[in-house]
């Protein structure tokens, strides 16, 4: 009975805690320029930079799965 009044005060806690956390930043950003700024073509760079580097990995991936399969081949396995 003792742990399971513990258990309640901390969730409890915890939650108020979460949800006064959350709500703080949206209050301290509503009339400020970071509230009421988007995602515009200031950030176009870091789109192209991802998709760059997307490409690239899956590229490298597909190199590897290539390389192995003929060493696999060379070496008899199948």
């Amino acid at each position: 009975m003792m742990a399971r009044k513990w258990f309640s005060r901390w969730t409890t806690a915890f939650l108020l805690g979460v949800l006064l956390f959350q709500a703080s930043p949206v209050w301290a950003q509503a009339g400020t320029v970071l509230g009421r700024q988007t995602l515009g073509r200031a950030y176009w760079h870091v789109f192209a930079a991802y998709a760059v580097m997307w490409i690239l990995v899956l590229g490298w991936v597909v190199s590897i799965v290539r390389r192995l399969r003929r060493v696999e081949e060379r070496l008899g396995k199948e």
